[in-house]
């Protein structure tokens, strides 16, 4: 359903959530090791979270990066449609449009609206903080 960038995006954001305390910094190198993914496709990603003020940055030896804003603040929609667009919550599941723009909605339409309101509604509601809560109560590790 989505996409690895917003999946990069969101795993980063709950990294971050996890391991910066004190204003500290986490850098990029560090991230994508932990969470295996490529460093310059990831520092792509990085960049047009912190352009979004979502993430603070800091250039340089000590650099690096941290939540910009409080993780309970940051929600799933919001990192979602900052990265790929809100396509994903309003694209027709047959047609090449949004459904919103179709005169006569698609076969399927009438089934998945209901489905796709929760979805919105999952992703507006579930925020980075949420999740790294969830994570911590855990008892075992959850891969990031």
């Amino acid at each position: 359903m989505l996409s690895n960038t917003s999946k990069y995006a969101i795993r980063s954001a709950i990294y971050l959530a996890l391991n910066v305390n004190n204003g500290s910094k986490i850098g990029i190198k560090k991230i994508s090791g932990d969470l295996n993914i490529p460093s310059p496709f990831l520092a792509k990603i990085l960049q047009v979270l912190a352009k979004q003020k979502l993430l603070a940055s800091t250039k340089g030896p000590n650099g690096g990066f941290s939540l910009a804003r409080d993780p309970k603040k940051i929600t799933l929609y919001e990192i979602v449609t900052i990265i790929d667009g809100d396509d994903i919550f309003y694209k027709c599941l047959i047609s090449m449009r949004t459904c919103h723009e179709e005169n006569t909605p698609c076969p399927v339409h009438e089934r998945y609206e209901s489905i796709r309101s929760e979805v919105i509604r999952l992703f507006k509601e579930l925020t980075i903080g949420d999740l790294a809560v969830d994570i911590k109560a855990r008892d075992t590790i959850i891969a990031l």
